[in-house]
């Protein structure tokens, strides 16, 4: 809701102050090098910054027990809760998060058909990305447990502006210079292994349960063997190579933020799993091998 607020706050400042933000087109020299440049904009700012610390708080809850109601963190505190909240099946909640994003993917190509290699690449690859998660819901993972809607709208919507805004500020960038360093092509290197890393590990998850089981086991295979949450590294490594195809400023924030905040659920789910297994390995690690 803060992001929300915040948005439309920006916006009206963006009114009142734009031409005086169009006055200077420049750009910190340093930033030159990895960052596309593109018209000064307050809102621009505004929600790279805001993405970043909504995420980087988001992270910091989870280590603290201020779970996002959804996986096996789905039902924590709710009895303590006084607020009737309204449940829906995890297959349902995991649709309603991805789908709109994925949308706003399939729309950009008819809103924004031009826009050279990296505009495409850029699409391509959020399009891709939600699509496989879509794909995924449906068809590779087992559930057992539900979502909250709160949560679920909570995140839907996140995901929904992060695309949106991701694809709006590239377009902006349109006739401007391209970055001094162009890692293009090196993020899309990333976002390829990121994606088929993250589905291997989802497959072997799913391969965990039989038809219609609903228990949890301790995973094994992959990376599993070192890392509790395999599939959240290659997930960071998704969104590390979707904002190295960007390079702009906000694309840099979301993936930073969203790796703040896999690395504080990655962090909980390892101390979850130490609770309800005893024979659960001390050495694997919670998301970097040998290292956390």
């Amino acid at each position: 809701y803060i992001y929300i607020y915040m948005y439309i706050y920006v916006r009206a400042r963006v009114k009142r102050g734009g031409k005086r933000d169009r006055e200077s087109m420049t750009m910190v020299p340093a930033l030159q090098s990895f960052v596309h440049q593109q018209p000064p904009s307050r809102l621009n700012i505004a929600m790279s910054v805001i993405t970043l610390l909504s995420l980087a708080y988001l992270g910091f809850s989870e280590t603290i027990g201020k779970h996002l109601k959804y996986s096996k963190f789905w039902n924590v505190n709710s009895q303590k809760s006084s607020v009737k909240q309204i449940k829906l099946s995890s297959r349902t909640g995991m649709l309603i998060l991805y789908t709109p994003a994925f949308l706003a993917g399939v729309a950009s190509f008819g809103i924004y058909p031009d826009g050279g290699i990296r505009f495409l690449l850029v699409k391509s690859a959020l399009t891709i990305h939600f699509f496989k998660r879509d794909f995924e819901v449906l068809f590779v993972h087992k559930y057992s447990g539900g979502a909250v809607l709160d949560s679920v709208i909570l995140i839907s919507l996140f995901y929904f502006i992060a695309a949106a805004a991701m694809i709006y500020f590239q377009h902006l960038t349109q006739g401007f210079p391209e970055p001094l360093i162009d890692l293009k092509y090196l993020g899309l290197l990333l976002f390829l292994v990121g994606i088929c890393g993250n589905f291997y590990h989802h497959y072997l998850l799913s391969k965990l349960r039989e038809k219609n089981e609903k228990g949890y086991k301790i995973p094994k295979g992959g990376l599993f063997n070192q890392v509790l949450c395999p599939h959240y590294l290659f997930e960071i490594l998704v969104f590390l190579g979707i904002s190295f195809i960007s390079q702009t400023m906000f694309s840099y924030s979301c993936a930073i933020g969203s790796a703040l905040y896999l690395i504080g659920r990655s962090y909980v789910t390892r101390k979850w799993y130490l609770s309800k297994f005893e024979n659960f390995p001390k050495e694997v690690k919670a998301l970097i091998p040998y290292v956390f």
